[in-house]
Formats: structure tokens, C-alpha cells, sequence
């Protein structure tokens, strides 16, 4: 699935701009950063509470297709800066990462 369209079918919050027609390969939620190191995958969306600057460290690393900031959450400044500048797509949802995880799995997104 693009991310544009998983965007579109969650209704998801643009916090920094997603790139053009990527493509995401599954998903994965946890908040635990050495948890989503060890798990998450190329590709992947992360689900996630966490708003502060490491979350762009490990999504740049795993070169993730976005991170979904979960429960309303927004980005510290800081966060929102790295992801700019290093073209890391961050969303935002009032739904529960439990809620996110459901539909995505609805869509057909597989777990990492």
C-alpha cells in the first residue's frame, strides 16, 4: 500500500510531508526504542506515544516509510526539526495505538 493512501483511508494528521509514492512493507508499535531497533523493519510504519528527537534517530536508521504519533500526540520541536530535515514522514491520529494497529491490519498491513 502507498502511504498516501493509508493517509487518506486513517484520515492521519501531516505533520512533516510524506515522500512521493512510498511504499509501506508492514508495521509495528511499541514506545520501548531498543524493542523497535531490535524489531521494526525497512519500510515500516511505527505506531507510538514517544514525541521526542530520538524518535527520528531510530526511524532514520530503519529507514521507516513513516512514524504515527498516536493518542493526539504531537512532536516536540525538536522532533519536528530532524524529521524535516531528514525526510522522516510523521503523522498524527486522536485514535489509540491500539485502534491504528487494528485498522491497519484491516488494510491489509502485516505485522513486522
Amino acid at each position: 500500500m502507498r502511504l498516501s493512501q493509508l493517509i487518506d483511508e486513517l484520515k492521519l494528521q501531516v505533520l512533516t510531508p510524506p515522500a512521493p509514492e512510498a511504499g509501506v512493507t508492514g508495521g509495528y508499535a511499541s514506545d520501548l526504542l531498543s524493542d523497535v531497533l531490535a524489531n521494526g523493519e525497512e519500510g515500516n510504519v511505527w505506531i507510538t506515544i514517544q514525541v521526542h528527537r530520538n524518535v527520528a534517530a531510530v526511524a532514520s536508521y530503519k529507514d521507516f516509510a513513516a512514524v504515527i504519533l498516536s493518542g493526539g500526540r504531537q512532536p516536540q520541536d525538536d522532533l519536528r526539526d530532524v524529521a524535516e530535515q531528514e525526510g522522516i514522514c510523521l503523522l498524527s491520529t486522536p485514535l489509540s495505538t491500539y485502534e491504528v494497529a487494528g485498522r491497519l491490519y484491516a488494510l491489509g498491513i502485516a505485522p513486522a
